[in-house]
């Protein structure tokens, strides 16, 4: 796991592949480098890594197998095809265990570390106070990763080589949508356990398939968030919104309607797709991936004008 796990041939990379800082992430673009995107849609997949660093594994008291199911397993295939339909995509190749994306950079426990944290950090949130800052502290059913603490010199190094460069192309790729359309919207994919969906009652009844996470109305506009839920809808998806996940740290940093940026969390229900305990796909996975763009189509046919 600590090699990249390399692009699958049916992908559609065109030769439109980009990679930037290293092993953290890649993006597939829908046109050029440099060249104005075709539509204002940029998709996120920050979850789905699956890359362990040797220096991480040498330090963890938890086999691979059991960080692993903290990990989006095949959001990124899912969203895969989206560059076909005018969307851009990032995905991360770190694992979530490793750094997580979709947290604050230096939102970190200070229990974590040997000695104290700068000033700049953040460890008190409820996130860290679950075990699930920037860096994990807990994974598998609430059990210590660490077998012994980090050094802060190893966070600043997860941080600067992976949270940063990621969030500095993806603030990237939304200026560039926004200088082309008016207006960027964001779509940040994730998947749940199944328990936690079953845990949630869809608005039409029954336990809930889809997510969407929009802060409660406050990163993006009510029309893209009833959009996608007639979509899903129509598909035959049971939806929720906000609970149990109301968007992370992407979906409250970028989401700034006023500032003529709207961002969307997605969340999957795992067993939609895949076998929780084998961690293998299931025949959902095509439906959900041929489903996923359709949706994409929809977004990019979305009247702007309603957004600005």
């Amino acid at each position: 796991m600590s090699a990249w796990r390399p692009l699958s041939s049916d992908e559609p990379t065109t030769g439109l592949l980009e990679t930037f800082g290293g092993p953290a992430f890649e993006v597939m673009r829908a046109a050029p480098a440099g060249s104005p995107p075709p539509t204002p849609l940029v998709f996120a997949s920050p979850h789905s890594g699956d890359v362990y660093p040797e220096a991480m594994v040498a330090a963890t008291r938890l086999p691979i197998e059991t960080l692993r199911t903290s990990e989006d397993s095949f959001v990124d295939r899912i969203v895969a095809a989206a560059p076909r339909r005018g969307a851009s995509v990032i995905r991360a190749r770190f694992a979530r265990a490793y750094i997580d994306l979709n947290r604050e950079p230096w939102e970190m426990d200070p229990a974590m570390f040997e000695g104290d944290l700068p000033e700049y950090a953040r460890g008190r949130s409820a996130r860290v106070a679950a075990g699930l800052g920037a860096i994990p502290r807990l994974a598998g059913e609430g059990r210590p990763i660490y077998a012994r603490k980090l050094t802060f010199d190893e966070a600043s190094d997860r941080v600067e080589q992976g949270h940063r460069p990621y969030h500095d192309v993806l603030d990237r790729l939304l200026a560039a949508a926004r200088a082309a359309h008016g207006v960027a919207i964001l779509i940040d994919w994730h998947s749940m356990p199944a328990a936690a969906a079953n845990g949630q009652r869809a608005r039409g009844g029954g336990p809930c398939d889809i997510v969407l996470g929009d802060r409660f109305g406050a990163s993006c506009s009510p029309k893209l968030t009833g959009l996608v839920e007639r979509e899903l809808e129509g598909l035959g998806y049971r939806v929720a919104r906000n609970a149990p996940y109301a968007g992370g740290y992407t979906t409250e940093h970028y989401g700034r309607p006023a500032k003529r940026t709207h961002a969307l969390q997605i969340e999957i229900n795992r067993s939609l797709y895949m076998d929780e305990t084998s961690r293998m796909p299931t025949e959902g996975l095509a439906k959900l991936t041929a489903d996923a763009e359709t949706l994409t189509r929809a977004l990019a046919a979305m009247d702007l004008a309603d957004l600005k």
